[in-house]
C-alpha cells in the first residue's frame, strides 16, 4: 500500500509539513509505504489549456500531457492507494503552487459531461489538510468545501482537517504583525497544535486502513 503526501507550503519544517509528517507516520504504522513531496522543490507550471487530456482517442486522453518535474509525481499519485494534500491558506484559498498542482492533477480526470463526471481509473482515498492563522470562524469554508467536493467527485471521497489560528513566526516582535496576540499564539501552539498533530496522525492511519480495505 502506497500513500503520497503533497506539501503545498513553501516551508518544509512548519505547520503544514509537520501535520503531513504526522499523517504519514500514522499511515506507516498500518504498514503503508509513504512519500512526502514538497511542491516548492519542483519546477512546474499549472494547466496551459492545451486540452490534450480531453482529446478523444488522443495519446494523452485522461492524463496531463505536460512534461516537467510534476509529471512523475502525477504518475505516482495515479498508482498510489491514498493521497493527502496539505496547504496553508493564502488570500482565502490554497497556495499558488497548490492551485497549479490541483489543476494538473484534477483537470485531466474531469470530463465536459453533465455533472462533470470523473474518469480517474480506480479509487483513491484522499484527504486535505489546511492550515491558517485565522480562527475557525473565519476559515474560508466555502472554498475548502468546493475543493473537497472536486476531490470527492474525482476520487470517490475526501476527508478534511483544518488547523486554525496557527503560529506564523517564532518571534512576532521581528515582524509588523500587530493584529495578532503573540502570547495567545504561542500558548495555542503549545496546547492545541499537538492535538492537531494527533488528529493528523489518526487521519493518516484511517486513510491507510480505508485504502487497504478497498
Amino acid at each position: 500500500m502506497n500513500i503520497i503526501a503533497i506539501n503545498a507550503s513553501p516551508r518544509k519544517k512548519w505547520n503544514t509539513a509537520t501535520l503531513l509528517e504526522h499523517a504519514l507516520a500514522g499511515a506507516a504504522e498500518t504498514g503503508a509505504a509513504t512519500e512526502l513531496v514538497h511542491l516548492y522543490d519542483l519546477d512546474f507550471k499549472g494547466c496551459t489549456s492545451c486540452f490534450a487530456c480531453k482529446k478523444i482517442g488522443g495519446k494523452s486522453y485522461g492524463h496531463c500531457a505536460m512534461k516537467d518535474d510534476l509529471t512523475p509525481v502525477l504518475e505516482r499519485i495515479a498508482a498510489a492507494d491514498a493521497l493527502i494534500m496539505g496547504t496553508p491558506v493564502y488570500f482565502g484559498a490554497e497556495t499558488g503552487e497548490g492551485r497549479s498542482f490541483m489543476e494538473r492533477l484534477l483537470f485531466p480526470y474531469t470530463t465536459y459531461t453533465p455533472g462533470y463526471k470523473g474518469i480517474f481509473p480506480g479509487k483513491l482515498a484522499a484527504a486535505l489538510i489546511y492550515t491558517m492563522n485565522v480562527s475557525e470562524a473565519k476559515a474560508p469554508q466555502e472554498a475548502i468545501d468546493r475543493t473537497a467536493a472536486v476531490f470527492t467527485r474525482i476520487f470517490g471521497g475526501c476527508e478534511k482537517l483544518l488547523c486554525t489560528d496557527t503560529l506564523q513566526f517564532t518571534d512576532y516582535s521581528k515582524y509588523l504583525s500587530t493584529v495578532w496576540d503573540a502570547e495567545a499564539k504561542a500558548k495555542r501552539r503549545g496546547e492545541v497544535f499537538p492535538q492537531d498533530c494527533a488528529k493528523a496522525h489518526e487521519l493518516g492511519a484511517r486513510l491507510a486502513r480505508q485504502a487497504g480495505a478497498e
